[in-house]
């Protein structure tokens, strides 16, 4: 190791003490892979400062020797953006030690609370004061809210309440030369400039390192009704999901679509699963409606009334309103355990992708067959968030071909060919997950040049070493003392 990391790293143990910083490959080895397993990195120690100013001084000092920066949450990244690349110059930043939650503010529906928190503990908190954070997703358990913050991460709520940035109402990051901006007050008017918070929100860690949020709440869920919808086609799920948006208004929670093939592929990977439909169906829908206690009364009958409406009007083949919780969460199981179903059956390429929501039947319908005709053997599935225009669009690789070989031959064309279609539709190739290291490349090719421009003039503004996540996001270089 050189003298200049050995200086770096000492002063690093002095500043963080023992619990703050480690070196023992034991401890630091299972952080230096993604969760999806497609990246290994090297790092020079692993850092878990305790505090906003542990993070600020360390910040400063890996500015002053010119050591990259990593931040990492829970490590469930779907795009290599919290994974360290192969030089090992880098310190990886876990702020998974800084995991206080102040105590909820009921009467302004709000809670602050640090960046390591797990989303799960978060949403334990607010139904503690009878509230609730109203954003979810398959890996509540891991996920950090720094995390989700800097990947302005989704989930199946996001028809009714939105993406982190409708929820973040406040912020707290270290900037790249070790200064706070802390701004957690949040005003319902502020016209003093940019809405700098917002810079933070999507930036994946590249502008600096976000540390404490305050976040919205809302009232708590007093009742739910769940329906499973089969259909005929993506096009009858879109006009039934107008239906619903017409009908049920804002007790619309969620509105998921998915494939006969995903379903199918859910029963074989989970034995104790059962279809709620007893026939087979080219589509299916899952419905949530919510209601608080202000607007709960009769909402099943509104729930049984929407689905005769659907009837009615041609848009449902069958359905099926869950009668308890324990099936209403049966029903999402299903939905979401469609990701590790299909990674059981063996490779793919997953996309996370947008498209204006009136346009995603048009492209589900059209680009599900052009990928398959292209692509001999491959099978192109399209699921997900049909009421915020984000669809996962995965291809499944033919049968007999070697994990790995495939998705680094075939499966970097049948990528950029999604990406390409997803462009010519005026849509997104990262709707949910970032941009990471994985489609860093892709977006350089496919982005807007004006947009692109911008992004790197603001890096450059703040982080003018390129020393924050060097690698994610935008193709620079992290500077070279």
């Amino acid at each position: 190791m050189a003298p200049e990391h050995e200086t770096f790293l000492a002063e690093a143990a002095a500043l963080l003490g023992p619990r703050g910083l480690t070196r023992d490959a034991d401890l630091v080895t299972p952080w230096l892979t993604d969760w999806r397993g497609r990246y290994t990195g090297a790092a020079l120690a692993l850092a878990s400062p305790a505090s906003t100013v542990e993070v600020a001084d360390l910040v400063k000092l890996c500015a002053r020797h010119g050591v990259p920066i990593v931040p990492q949450g829970g490590n469930s990244s779907m795009s290599g953006g919290a994974t360290p690349d192969q030089s090992g110059r880098a310190i990886l930043l876990s702020l998974r030690r800084m995991a206080a939650i102040d105590p909820v503010d009921a009467s302004a529906r709000q809670v602050t609370c640090e960046a390591g928190v797990v989303l799960q503990n978060l949403h334990t908190a607010a139904e503690t004061a009878g509230l609730r954070f109203p954003l979810t997703l398959g890996g509540k358990g891991s996920a950090t809210i720094g995390g989700l913050i800097s990947t302005n991460a989704g989930g199946t709520q996001v028809l009714r309440h939105g993406v982190m940035r409708a929820l973040v109402l406040g912020i707290e990051a270290v900037l790249p030369d070790g200064s706070i901006y802390s701004a957690l007050t949040p005003l319902k008017k502020d016209n003093r400039g940019f809405d700098l918070k917002q810079l933070f929100i999507g930036a994946e860690g590249t502008l600096g390192i976000v540390t404490k949020a305050t976040l919205k709440l809302v009232p708590a869920i007093t009742d739910r009704a769940v329906a499973w919808v089969g259909l005929p086609s993506i096009h009858a799920a879109r006009a039934l999901l107008l239906h619903c948006e017409t009908f049920a208004g804002n007790l619309l929670e969620g509105f998921e679509v998915m494939p006969r093939a995903c379903l199918d592929a859910v029963l074989d990977y989970l034995p104790e699963a059962r279809n709620p439909l007893s026939g087979p169906h080219a589509w299916h829908a899952l419905i949530e409606l919510a209601a608080d206690a202000e607007s709960a009364a009769n909402l099943q009958d509104r729930a049984e009334a929407l689905l005769t409406g659907a009837f009615e009007r041609g848009l449902a083949e069958d359905a099926v309103l869950a009668a308890n919780e324990t099936q209403a969460e049966a029903f999402w199981t299903l939905r979401d355990s469609v990701s590790p179903a299909e990674r059981a059956k063996g490779p793919a390429m997953q996309h996370d992708i947008s498209v204006p929501v009136a346009a995603m039947a048009d492209f589900v319908a059209t680009a599900v067959p052009a990928i398959e005709a292209e692509f001999p053997g491959t099978e192109a599935l399209g699921f997900g968030h049909l009421g915020d225009g984000n669809i996962h669009f995965h291809v499944l690789a033919p049968k007999g071909v070697i994990r790995g070989e495939w998705e680094e031959g075939q499966g970097k064309a049948i990528s950029a060919r999604v990406h390409d279609l997803v462009t010519a539709a005026n849509g997104s190739i990262s709707a949910e997950h970032g941009i990471g290291q994985m489609k860093r490349d892709e977006l350089a090719r496919l982005g807007d040049p004006v947009a692109l421009a911008l992004l790197r003039q603001v890096k450059t503004a703040l982080d003018p070493k390129g020393l924050m996540n060097p690698g994610k996001l935008l193709a620079l270089r992290p500077h070279t003392p």
